[in-house]
């Protein structure tokens, strides 16, 4: 009898799963214990919704939706209803390690939310930001509760109506502040005058959602109203006790986290530990963990590196394979069978289209009594009905406390997958930001060209990914400043790729603040960031080049529109790209990727000025040269046509410094001719002080090689990039950007530590439009054109549009 009883308890209350196997040699199945189990569901998320990722790439989704797609197509809706494929990969008894991972991830991605959440900022939010919240909020909870209404009535009967109807309310009304950001800075609008408003909105959505969701919480427990009560003052108590003792722990933390020095490592982990405490206190008072990390992340002071080191420490392990498994955890209770039948499917509309109604309705008709264009009041509104992974824990969190049944789980999901999904393409098809033109000041100077007017200025946007092109960037800005009545304006842009990351967020509101990288007026948050400031700005005070600071943030695939549009906007005469190969110290060029290499392509493409590539092997050495010091020998290769022409007309300009001798060496070829090509190097040799001039005669391949090698030892090459090469120099190159000089020049088979610069002369046949269309817009921070002691921090928000 009391084997039966133990072996009926059994089969019902299977044993826990041991945490690890003696092996398969052992005769032991690694899926029978917990942690292969959780390596392989693990594997198996991040290579199902990493794949989603990359096939939805196309139609520009935030990764959020290819995790939510996914963690449905792993649970019973899809794969999961092969019960071999559910039982072995996830048994219902390793469910409950699976959530446990899951909810420490979400716990800690919860603290990086409350670290990208700036309260200061929130402070200051508009009154138009605020209406728009309010009213964002409003509308779709009111039509939240009346669709609780309907939902209790036939799919989720027997509930308490209190807690659903808020459950119901919040998940209706919120806006997944995270998925946002990502979205806006996709469309690169984050910082336009739509993408301010929409995030300043988001951020109040956002800490409001948070509010109504604990209340929701409270409510859902079974006790009484007493208990409900207690619970809610208990959190009201807990802030109010981390504001008090636990903000000037962190605050003291921060300050004694210097700029340029690391962040001692007990701060880290003091802080982690604080995360997992406050997580313990708000799980224990009954409203869930995740509120304790969200708090603390707040009230974690924003300036300094130490926020910016605990992102950095945690965003990778937890964005990439922790949280994820949140999403398979929703996935595997989500079952889109129980959505059956005309009711259910009828009910699954009614929910989506409350839901957009309520949110897109109510901000369209806030943002016209504001008085917001009709274009961009109907993007705020689809922009504002962003849901994600916030919506997901409400669900979750409603699931648990059995506030919510499957079905009723189910139509919820589906809605803020759709919701989520629709929103990057609408907004892409009804806002068109306008193109900002120069009517004032004719965008003339295209090129270098020569202009014997001696106070023409030339500008050149000079572009570099890191400190490593600093020193031979700068080098080169000082040969290029030619006489002193011939003004040079240098735009210095970083090329910063924008990513899933939080701390992408986070860098992106640090530029918006301070004008990064350049002449910071807070305390530097990163040693990288220092070496840039010291570099420009010695530079800036011991010259009379004008340097104006730019960073552009945005996705690999598309900064090439920043670097066009911005080139426009600033009516920029060259454009200068740095390589995508650097130089070992073995000599090597390795490359630093393909999309690096795609980004020159593409600027090349339909730039609309001329562009310079620069291949630094480093001129002037590791170290930036004062113009006294300067001592270079730079060499044309002129074979004709009008890039050589250009790389002509640069050197030209080189040549005025005194410190600078420049050889032109003239490749003569049969039948190639050309009235311009001699009436620029008749130019070149009526200017005295330009330098030497040879010529040679293209006879082959091999000629021309030895011609070049035995020129000289030089610092600089010019060449163009089109020359007009009768033979090829190189057999195979994978740089066929360079042109066939270029691509010579930097083959293993010349060996030198020149640098060399290709040009290409800007053609007037070639748009930018061609490639950008009208409706570009940029995402870029600027400091205007204004003396710069003139510069305030607050003049340093300035967003360029195409």
């Amino acid at each position: 009898m009391a084997a039966a009883r133990n072996a009926t308890a059994a089969a019902v209350c299977p044993a826990p799963m041991k945490a690890t196997s003696d092996g398969a040699w052992q005769g032991e199945n690694p899926l029978h214990y917990a942690l292969p189990l959780a390596i392989v569901q693990i594997i198996l998320v991040v290579v199902v919704t990493r794949a989603l990722a990359f096939l939805l790439r196309p139609l520009r989704q935030p990764r959020v939706i290819a995790e939510i797609i996914g963690g449905i197509l792993l649970g019973p809706s899809a794969l999961g209803r092969n019960r071999t494929f559910l039982n072995n990969v996830f048994p219902t008894r390793s469910l409950t390690v699976l959530d446990t991972l899951a909810n420490f991830g979400l716990l800690f991605f919860l603290f990086l939310v409350g670290l990208e959440l700036d309260l200061r900022a929130l402070r200051r939010t508009g009154r138009t930001a605020l209406a728009i919240a309010v009213a964002g909020m409003s509308l779709p909870f009111v039509l939240g509760i009346g669709t609780s209404v309907v939902l209790r009535s036939t799919v989720n009967p027997g509930v308490r109506p209190g807690p659903f109807l808020v459950f119901m309310g919040v998940s209706l009304s919120i806006t997944a502040f995270p998925v946002l950001a990502r979205i806006l800075a996709e469309l690169k609008l984050l910082t336009t005058d739509l993408g301010r408003m929409a995030m300043s909105a988001a951020a109040v959505n956002d800490v409001s959602a948070w509010i109504l969701l604990a209340l929701a919480i409270a409510l859902s427990g079974s006790g009484s109203p007493l208990k409900t009560l207690w619970v809610l003052l208990s959190a009201v108590a807990f802030v109010i006790g981390a504001t008090i003792f636990l903000r000037p722990a962190l605050s003291f933390a921060a300050r004694r986290s210097p700029a340029g020095e690391p962040v001692r490592e007990s701060f880290i982990c003091a802080t982690l530990t604080v995360v997992l405490a406050a997580g313990f206190i708000t799980d224990a008072i009954g409203i869930h963990a995740l509120f304790g990390g969200f708090v603390v992340g707040v009230l974690i002071p924003k300036e300094g590196p130490f926020a910016t080191v605990l992102i950095e420490k945690l965003e990778d392990l937890i964005s990439s394979l922790l949280l994820p498994l949140y999403f398979v955890s929703s996935g595997l209770k989500t079952n889109i069978a129980t959505i059956s039948g005309a009711r259910s499917w009828g009910l699954l509309v009614l929910v989506i289209t409350n839901a957009c109604f309520g949110k897109i309705v109510g901000t369209v008709l806030v943002s016209f009594l504001i008085r917001v264009p009709a274009r961009e009041a109907l993007a705020l509104g689809f922009l504002m009905n962003t849901k994600g992974l916030v919506e997901l824990i409400v669900l979750n969190i409603g699931r648990d406390r059995k506030v919510l049944n499957d079905e009723c789980f189910a139509i919820l999901v589906l809605m803020a997958l759709f919701t989520t999904f629709i929103t990057t393409p609408i907004v892409m098809a009804v806002y068109k930001p306008a193109r900002r033109r120069h009517s004032t000041t004719p965008y003339k100077h295209r090129t270098i060209g020569r202009d014997d007017n001696l106070l023409h200025e030339l500008r050149i946007l000079a572009c570099f990914h890191g400190s490593r092109n600093i020193p031979t960037l700068i080098n080169l800005i000082e040969s290029s400043r030619g006489t002193r009545r011939r003004r040079l304006t240098v735009y210095a842009m970083h090329l910063m790729e924008f990513s899933e990351r939080s701390s992408a967020i986070f860098m992106v509101n640090k530029a918006r603040r301070n004008g990064l990288p350049f002449w910071r007026r807070t305390n530097s948050t990163d040693a990288d960031e220092d070496h840039v400031v010291v570099a420009f700005e010695a530079y800036r005070q011991l010259s009379r080049v004008a340097i104006r600071p730019m960073t552009a943030i945005s996705d690999m695939n598309t900064i090439h529109e920043d670097i066009i549009a911005s080139a426009e906007q600033k009516r920029i005469a060259l454009i200068i790209l740095p390589f995508h190969k650097f130089q070992r110290i073995d000599g090597v060029l390795e490359s630093n990727g393909a999309a690096q290499h795609n980004v020159n392509k593409r600027v090349l493409r339909a730039a609309p000025c001329s562009v310079a590539v620069l291949v630094d092997r480093g001129l002037g050495g590791a170290a930036l040269v004062s113009s006294s010091d300067v001592s270079y020998t730079m060499a044309v290769l002129f074979f004709g046509g009008p890039d050589d022409r250009e790389a002509l007309d640069y050197g030209v300009r080189m040549a005025e410094h005194p410190g600078i001798s420049l050889v032109v060496l003239r490749f003569l070829q049969q039948d190639l001719a050309d009235a311009d090509d001699e009436e620029s190097l008749a130019y070149f040799q009526s200017k005295k002080s330009s330098g030497r001039y040879e010529e040679v005669a293209d006879l082959g391949t091999v000629q021309v090689a030895e011609a070049i090698k035995a020129a000289g030892r030089f610092n600089l090459f010019i060449v163009g990039r089109r020359a007009r090469v009768a033979v090829a120099l190189v057999e195979r190159t994978d740089c066929p950007e360079l042109g066939p000089v270029g691509s010579y020049l930097v083959s293993p088979e010349f060996s030198t530590a020149a640098s060399v610069l290709v040009m290409q002369r800007y053609d007037p046949k070639v748009e930018a439009e061609d490639l950008l269309g009208e409706d570009c817009a940029v995402q870029v921070y600027d400091v205007p054109d204004t003396p710069l002691s003139a510069i305030t921090p607050e003049a340093s928000n300035f967003y360029l549009t195409a």
